[in-house]
């Protein structure tokens, strides 16, 4: 029975790959030279196969896993990814792919790669693969929504990417909890690190530290924006390092640093600042939400992820801290500065930085007079609207794939290299 399930699920992803194909043969087109000049790809890609692919190793027995699924998943969603968000764009008929494109889908991988983190360990392939394909159409509705319609400026994806991600991952968690009887027995002692797994842990935040930059910064419209996007990530993000160690030290009663928190909290002033990296926040403003976010994650994983595992909310990763109150943070800012801004400091980049602002959907030749209220009515939608679609998908996602055919782990299994991977004797 077990051997028919593994056929049935290769030959089905098989099949899916193969949809995949015909629809690119009949939809895609090369973009020309369209794009072709465009900055953060290189580096974002580097965050998605090395960064989160590494992040994902810190459990003692699910290294292979982590970091293979992870590569996996990101070269499946890339190629469904490309065509969700193209849908909603397509010219005649067509979708023209461009190193844009391409570089948007990376970056919508990340959101899956965020709900993998949550869910790291405790789904069988089939579910993880069930709910990646599913959550992709979901997000990529979700991103359409909020730029295109509520037109919400996030450059860095702290809503669309991060907050999405995070919440997803955490309703499905819950519900495919819900409804089964609480174990009395002990938990399962491989949801744990060994000094070896942490290290390679430690090599993805490296890799993410580094690179986010070019994450935040890759969708900006103009050089000066590009450059406010890429200083502000940097400050933020060494903000939050500098806080992140210092508040391990405080929560720790003999005052010793916490390894989780340092893989984590240090990358949290990267979200935090991702909607707002290209606004005029200051260098000082920047520095600031990176001291926030350091505080808010850190204190999240010592106080908050506890209480989420009493009430059967399993957050492998810590998502919630590191992608998804960073991310809610990141929304509120997005509000306060939207709202604080003045033709008289973005000059003709008004528009283009907040496309509620302009009749033109972004295009500075076509500012109007709008108030700045606008687009911080539209930052609160789209923060609103990203959480409902999240959680309402990621429950809905997670029922559904507790059925059977997608061969739910058992308690022993999870957690487990061996059961997808064969292992060195």
């Amino acid at each position: 029975m077990l051997q028919k399930y593994r056929i049935m699920k290769f030959m089905s992803l098989f099949l899916f790959q193969v949809i995949l194909m015909v629809l690119y043969f009949v939809f895609a087109r090369y973009g020309g030279e369209k794009d072709h000049d465009i900055k953060g790809f290189e580096g974002t890609h580097v965050m998605i196969f090395i960064g989160f692919g590494f992040l994902m190793t810190f459990l003692k027995k699910y290294s292979y896993s982590g970091v293979g699924f992870n590569l996996f998943l990101a070269a499946l969603i890339i190629q469904w990814a490309l065509l969700c968000q193209s849908w909603y764009h397509m010219e005649d008929k067509f979708i023209y792919i461009t190193k844009m494109t391409i570089l948007e889908a990376d970056i919508m991988a990340a959101t899956i790669l965020i709900t993998f983190g949550a869910l790291l360990g405790i789904t069988s392939v089939n579910q993880l693969l069930f709910i990646a394909i599913i959550e992709t159409v979901f997000a990529c509705f979700n991103l359409w929504l909020i730029t295109s319609k509520f037109k919400a400026t996030d450059v860095g994806g702290s809503l669309a990417i991060h907050t999405f991600g995070a919440y997803f991952g955490l309703a499905a968690s819950w519900a495919m909890a819900y409804g089964r009887k609480k174990k009395s027995d002990q938990p399962n002692q491989l949801n744990k690190p060994i000094y070896s797994s942490d290290m390679t842990a430690m090599l993805g935040t490296l890799f993410l530290w580094i690179y986010w930059p070019s994450f935040n910064s890759g969708l900006t419209h103009s050089n000066a924006e590009y450059q406010r996007a890429v200083i502000n990530t940097y400050l933020s993000l060494a903000a939050a390092t500098v806080t992140t160690f210092i508040v391990s030290s405080c929560v720790h009663e003999e005052g010793k640093l916490d390894m989780v928190h340092v893989q984590n909290s240090t990358l949290a002033g990267g979200v935090a600042v991702g909607a707002v990296c290209n606004m005029h926040i200051s260098c000082g403003g920047a520095i600031g939400i990176g001291v926030g976010a350091g505080f808010i994650s850190v204190l999240g994983y010592s106080y908050l992820t506890p209480t989420l595992t009493e009430s059967s909310i399993i957050d492998t990763c810590g998502v919630h801290n590191l992608h998804g109150m960073p991310g809610v943070y990141s929304g509120l800012l997005s509000i306060m500065f939207a709202y604080m801004a003045t033709a008289d400091v973005y000059g003709d980049e008004l528009s283009v930085v907040f496309p509620a602002l302009s009749g033109g959907g972004g295009n500075s030749s076509n500012a109007t007079a709008a108030p700045s209220s606008d687009q911080a009515l539209a930052q609160f939608e789209g923060l609103v609207a990203t959480l409902v679609i999240a959680i309402i998908g990621g429950i809905i996602t997670g029922a559904l794939s507790k059925i059977a055919i997608f061969v739910p782990l058992k308690e022993p299994e999870k957690y487990n290299d061996a059961v997808d991977w064969e292992l060195p004797k």
